[in-house]
């Protein structure tokens, strides 16, 4: 049911715009860091003079135009990127999916057929369709990493914290971040000097690889190939001795004793195959689904918008539930930030699988999509409840369809961790391809 015609042929938009840096600097000077590039934003950052729609036409009818801009948006435009626009979002930020019921859903360029994630759909698409060179977006639970392995293409999600916040509706505080796409890492790692509030240290080699083998075996597709992609780039760039194979699963079993609370819900033959994991998303989506009643439920009260399927079903829980395990989660992100700080150490990495198979084709049946979104929030909360930093790279197209990986620092290892992906991609790249070549 969209409400108004698309504004570009991927329906990326929801409004345009043209906000220019400021006067040309001076030929003496070199140029600021975003020179020439263009940029879109989330429907959910303030731009001054234009109503914030957070996905939903009831929330834009009721709320006024900001009366200024996001310090994310002006610090783009000021280090010398244009903003080009404002991109179509699912409703409240509340999905990973990327279909809007009123606005409609962005078309996934390299996966027509297949969602184009979310919540920042239509930031992902407008990088991906070559519409913009970076895009801003939110990430809670995954509305940065999903979208950007759903549209074959780079995102970033910050260490918690670690970017402003103002000007941004929120989600869920305790879980947001202001993240972005780009086709490539250098221009992912340009935006990033610009954004994170950090310095960035000189470049040092990781100290440790992490390969979370359990991890990897729940992929659905392609199997155990992006392991074995990993393990050999790291072993090419920088050497063997640092690679370590583990099983995630029950190190957080034994070093977050406080998922036991959770853990007893959850067995081997439900959808999640890992239950440690699935216990850990199920504490992240209680913080969400609190938090985001705290900010919003007086007005879902009040004004009792229409809301879209899925998202309808996601808020009536959110208004219904009486949180009484709340208080389990808190001691569960304070171990979990503590075990994944020991493991990683200073110049350490985590790869993860951004998602746990390819896109999900578009009007899938509830009970399958319900399924790969309880499959994808085990792996997603591994960042969501730590707090710590994660990029999504993309290795290609296998099959027809985008193909992802994650690596994970700890917190405020941002920098470090741009860099790595920096200097590891062509080799991921291109171990990919020969993999997929040779059918391993």
């Amino acid at each position: 049911m969209a409400l108004k015609p698309s504004l570009d042929a991927y329906a990326a938009f929801i409004h345009r715009l043209h906000l220019c840096p400021p006067l040309a600097h001076s030929p003496d000077l070199p140029p600021p860091p975003l020179h020439g590039l263009t940029f879109a934003v989330k429907d959910i950052f303030d731009i001054s003079g234009f109503v914030t729609g957070f996905g939903n036409p009831d929330w834009a009818r009721t709320h006024e135009a900001a009366s200024s801009t996001s310090p994310v948006v002006l610090a783009a435009i000021g280090a010398g990127a244009t903003c080009v626009g404002k991109t179509v979002m699912d409703e409240m930020a509340y999905s990973i999916n990327g279909e809007n019921y009123h606005y409609g859903t962005p078309t996934n360029p390299c996966a027509p057929d297949r969602v184009p994630g979310g919540s920042s759909s239509g930031s992902a698409v407008a990088v991906a369709a070559n519409l913009a060179d970076f895009a801003l977006g939110t990430d809670t639970g995954g509305s940065v990493r999903v979208p950007a392995a759903y549209c074959g293409i780079f995102g970033f999600r910050p260490s918690h914290c670690i970017i402003s916040a103002t000007g941004v509706i929120p989600m869920a505080q305790s879980l947001d971040t202001v993240g972005w796409f780009a086709r490539d890492p250098v221009t992912l790692t340009r935006v990033g000097q610009v954004l994170l509030q950090s310095s960035s240290d000189a470049t040092m080699p990781p100290k440790c690889f992490v390969i979370p083998e359990d991890c990897f075996q729940y992929l659905s597709s392609p199997s155990d190939q992006i392991s074995q992609i990993l393990r050999k780039s790291v072993e090419l760039v920088f050497g063997c001795s640092i690679l370590h194979h583990e099983n995630l699963g029950d190190h957080i079993y034994h070093n977050v004793p406080s998922l036991q609370n959770f853990i007893s819900s959850f067995s081997g033959d439900q959808a999640s195959t890992m239950p440690v994991l699935a216990a850990l998303s199920h504490a992240m989506r209680l913080l969400q689904r609190f938090e985001f009643k705290t900010n919003h439920g007086d007005w879902l009260i009040s004004t009792k918008p229409t809301l879209g399927p899925g998202i309808f079903e996601r808020v009536s829980e959110v208004l219904n539930s009486t949180y009484e395990d709340l208080e389990c989660c808190y001691p569960v992100r304070a171990e979990l930030q503590a075990f994944l700080s020991t493991l990683l150490q200073d110049n350490g990495i985590l790869a993860l699988p951004t998602i746990p198979g390819v896109p999900p084709k578009l009007n899938m049946e509830v009970d399958e999509l319900d399924s790969f979104r309880a499959r994808a929030f085990s792996l997603l909360s591994i960042a969501g409840m730590s707090g710590f930093c994660q990029i999504s790279i993309p290795l290609g197209m296998h099959d027809g369809l985008p193909v992802s990986v994650s690596l994970l620092a700890k917190h405020n290892a941002d920098h470090f961790l741009l860099d790595i992906a920096q200097t590891l991609y062509a080799t991921l790249k291109e171990q990919a391809s020969i993999a997929w070549e040779h059918g391993n």
